[in-house]
């Protein structure tokens, strides 16, 4: 390993549709999903030390539970029981996303650690080993691996190639409440509406912005009322994402609680989150950009506002 630290960015990862086909043998539920990647999220640092540790720090480590629980520790561990003679060392994790947030911020921190070892050790983006710890760690650790769009089928573990998606200029908002993803399928009333079948017309147009759109919105997020039966003020931020000035498609994220609303620029994005911010102060609300290829390490990772100097 380096003298000094490695970094990688844990970008947060947006499910742009979300059908739920039907309950697994398993216990798990059949998805299936068209996720991009976003120009916010964690950051991780692994420095050299002979233990494996992690440190949590940032505005929401707090929120984060206790560092041993962490699927960081999970993902190292699982890497280092199939790869002989792995090094390890310690990670620094800055935790700014939302926990329990539909954003898959423990997923994309466990797949950052799998990155940074891969780095520190030599091992190839595409080791064998590597994609196995991803699977081992949890459904969503695979996709956040590459942080490349993709559409997601099975538990999480079947994935599309690649997608090609035009920059999307978005806004994250989460109202400040967690919603553990358990809760939100345990309350999903599968029996109340149409069955769906997975094809391939899940697959979205590799065109412009606007068939893109046009996709979406024949698309939805099948959580969402199963969430919003847990907790209404989801329906509340739904409702003022809708109501924002060049707002094109407003949807929830995963299981929620964070919502994203779509836009033609980064310029209407941010005016339209200024805006937002002022009527809801305690809300969190970022600006960021979804693409459909974005290279871990390149997300934007900023001051909290509430954060400390």
């Amino acid at each position: 390993m380096a003298a000094g630290p490695l970094v990688e960015c844990a970008p947060a990862k947006v499910n742009l549709t979300l059908r739920v086909l039907g309950r697994r043998a398993d216990g798990y539920h059949e998805l299936e999903s068209l996720v991009a990647f976003a120009s916010v999220g964690d950051r991780l640092e692994l420095l050299p030390d002979p233990d494996l540790e992690l440190m949590l720090k940032g505005p929401k480590a707090d929120l984060a539970g206790p560092p041993a629980d962490n699927l960081v520790l999970k993902a190292a561990r699982a890497l280092a029981a199939r790869v002989e003679g792995l090094r390890l060392g310690r990670f620094v994790l800055t935790k700014r996303l939302p926990v329990a947030a539909g954003l898959g911020g423990g997923s994309a921190d466990a797949a950052a650690a799998l990155r940074l070892l891969a780095r520190s050790n030599g091992l190839g983006e595409g080791d064998p080993r590597l994609l196995a710890a991803a699977a081992a760690t949890g459904a969503d650790v695979p996709v956040c691996l590459a942080s490349l769009s993709r559409i997601m089928r099975g538990r999480g573990d079947i994935l599309s190639d690649p997608i090609e998606l035009p920059p999307l200029p978005a806004i994250l908002v989460n109202p400040g409440v967690h919603l553990p993803t358990g809760a939100v399928f345990a309350a999903l009333d599968l029996a109340a509406r149409a069955p769906h079948e997975p094809g391939p017309e899940a697959m979205p147009p590799s065109r412009g912005r606007e068939a893109l759109l046009a996709f979406l919105r024949a698309g939805a997020n099948d959580l969402e009322p199963a969430a919003i039966k847990l907790e209404p003020v989801i329906a509340e931020v739904l409702a003022a994402l809708r109501g924002l000035e060049g707002a094109r498609l407003a949807r929830m994220s995963g299981s929620g609680a964070t919502c994203f609303a779509l836009f033609d620029s980064a310029r209407a994005a941010e005016r339209a989150a200024r805006a937002l911010r002022a009527d809801r102060p305690g809300w969190w609300i970022r600006t960021a950009r979804l693409a459909g290829v974005n290279a871990p390490g390149r997300c934007r990772i900023r001051r909290s506002r509430s954060a400390r100097p």
